[in-house]
């Protein structure tokens, strides 16, 4: 019976009935789901690595091992994952290997929107393509039949719009998996130089052998409706161009999108007096049909920037502009902000009083400690370079002489587990003037609640060791590491001027679980304003939660979205808030 799937259940599901035994991912939006799906199919093995380059190596030491196996991450995820991935090209596979790759055009919940099937190209490797749900679950078990049949990892392309779009999927069969075991071969597996040039010759070979297969595989198919217009596109971008082009025009869509099937475009263009390449982002698929000579229309009139829709293609291709009804209604902005309660929010309010502090910040939920009012942090980078850059902005100040600026950098506790140590390492190594602080909320809060080695359950729900940030720190030589609530203001003030005056290598570790970490018992309440004794000073807006706002000349709490966590009772000069007896 058809199910209605998002593009990553099915994805899901296709890797279940694909055979797969191993996957290893680290969260990140888009991909999130796919992994927090599959422990339900329960003959998978599936976890949560400290970062996608863990994830990229476990998975592929399971298909050296003799199982079908999967990683998954998002977009910015194929840059840490990459150094074992153009190796695992140039070995080949033991059993099948897919790389899911999950991009993020427009940026929703990114720091930029790199188009991955560059990485395909680059490293040499397969690269599939689904347009919806259905072709997510059909097309990762043809992945796996690739990659076997030509010995290679396949990148699996996928985007936000096909990750969360919703479509009826079609259950089938699981894979009738035989384990032959593992076959010992150091020749193919250990990647010596010299190993590595054999390699080359046969990998090169394998693209054209690929290149000539996709002229003919089902995931590539062909759509004629007429001679005067063509479109070769691929993904959710083919989805779009159908609902543009009229009914006369026909369609190229590519599945299997590198190598590209060049033959297959070729005798296409000749049938078309006319032909557009329609995809998303970069001009990947327009710049190899150029340079075989084919004459298309793309980037020229195609936006290169953020997401297509059916709206912009029917304006940059035909030139009609969306009719739009007026409303005499302004919607109210509503930037991201830290949730009521956010146990970040005390950290950052007390770093972010106008001091000569430089805060050098991650990506996470803490991200927003950039956003007004607290405008405490002054660099976000990438995956643990809140240590990592603010050594170098510390360095800078160091070599000029700068000694009165003080540095703090900032990694939150999955964060740290992803790539933060390395740079916590490098403050101790190379005597850094920076005071690394580990936000520690008990999980990885930005991607939704997902387990990292320092929460105490896998993704499989079986109890782990909870791996202590402290600990490593002391390994590492910070011989003074200062454990703090950060709702407690006095004590957060008091943990940042130890760290300060501190004459021994200091952290900051502030720990509080997340508010929506459910398997933790809470102590929510709730605070009040008493209008008497409130002087409209508006300092309690300066904690920037949501829940606080000004009512008639008077501050006021939101019933709604109060959690009592009392910061905004610790900022009031006047006592006017209160918490309210339980």
């Amino acid at each position: 019976m058809k199910q209605l799937m998002s593009g990553n259940e099915a994805a899901a599901l296709g890797l279940w009935e694909a055979g797969v035994k191993v996957g290893s991912a680290y969260p990140g939006t888009p991909s999130t789901e796919i992994f927090e799906n599959l422990p339900k199919y329960k003959d998978v093995y599936c976890e949560w690595a400290p970062n996608e380059k863990v994830a990229a190596e476990v998975a592929y030491g399971a298909s050296i091992g003799g199982v079908r196996s999967v990683c998954a991450m998002k977009h910015v995820g194929m840059n840490v994952a990459a150094d074992p991935i153009f190796t695992a090209t140039y070995n080949g596979i033991g059993r099948g290997f897919v790389i899911i790759s999950a991009d993020d055009p427009s940026m929703h919940s990114s720091q930029n929107e790199q188009d991955n099937r560059y990485y395909a190209k680059s490293a040499k490797m397969a690269m599939i393509e689904p347009s919806d749900s259905q072709e997510c679950k059909d097309f990762i078990k043809e992945a796996y039949e690739i990659s076997e049949k030509f010995d290679i990892p396949v990148l699996f392309r996928v985007t936000t719009r096909v990750c969360h779009s919703k479509s009826l999927v079609e259950p089938g069969e699981r894979y009738d998996f035989k384990y032959e075991g593992y076959k010992k071969n150091p020749t193919k597996f250990v990647s010596t130089p010299a190993n590595a040039m054999a390699h080359h010759p046969i990998l090169e070979q394998k693209l054209k052998d690929m290149a000539e297969f996709a002229c003919t595989s089902k995931l590539n198919k062909v759509e004629m409706n007429g001679s005067d217009v063509g479109v070769i596109t691929a993904g959710v971008a083919y989805q779009y161009a159908k609902e543009v082009f009229p009914e006369d025009t026909s369609f190229l869509k590519l599945g299997f999108t590198y190598p590209m099937p060049m033959k297959l475009i070729k005798d296409f263009a000749s049938k078309v007096k006319k032909l557009y390449v329609i995809e998303e982002l970069e001009p990947f698929m327009e710049e190899q049909i150029k340079a075989a000579g084919i004459d298309c229309i793309g980037k020229d009139v195609v936006p290169n920037m953020y997401e297509l829709n059916p709206q912009i293609l029917n304006e940059c291709i035909f030139g009609k502009k969306a009719e739009f009804t007026e409303l005499d209604v302004k919607a109210v902005g509503r930037p991201p902000v830290l949730c009521p309660g956010c146990p970040h929010r005390g950290f950052f309010y007390t770093l972010g009083k106008g001091r000569n502090y430089v805060i050098s910040g991650d990506i996470g939920c803490y991200t927003l400690g950039s956003a007004k009012p607290l405008s405490a942090t002054d660099t976000c980078v990438c995956m643990g370079g809140g240590l990592s850059v603010g050594m170098g902005i510390s360095k800078a100040f160091e070599v000029m002489g700068e000694n009165d600026k003080k540095v703090f950098g900032i990694v939150g506790d999955s964060t740290f587990f992803h790539s933060g140590m390395t740079g916590a390492a490098e403050i101790i190594y190379n005597k850094g003037r920076i005071i690394p602080c580990i936000l520690d909320n008990s999980i990885t809060g930005m991607t939704g609640q997902q387990d990292n080695p320092g929460s105490g359950e896998t993704l499989m729900g079986e109890p782990a060791p909870a791996i202590r940030p402290e600990k490593l720190l002391e390994a590492m030589g910070y011989q003074n590491v200062i454990i703090v609530d950060p709702q407690d203001l006095t004590a957060m003030e008091k943990a940042v001027n130890d760290a300060l005056n501190s004459e021994v290598p200091a952290a900051i570790i502030t720990r509080r679980p997340c508010l929506l970490l459910k398997k933790v018992k809470h102590d929510i309440g709730m605070c009040h304003v008493n209008t008497d004794k409130c002087r409209s000073c508006k300092k309690c807006l300066k904690v920037g939660c949501p829940a606080i706002s000004m009512k008639d000349g008077k501050a006021d709490i939101d019933r709604t979205l109060c959690v009592g966590c009392t910061v905004c009772n610790q900022v009031c000069p006047f006592g006017a808030i209160e918490k309210e007896e339980k």
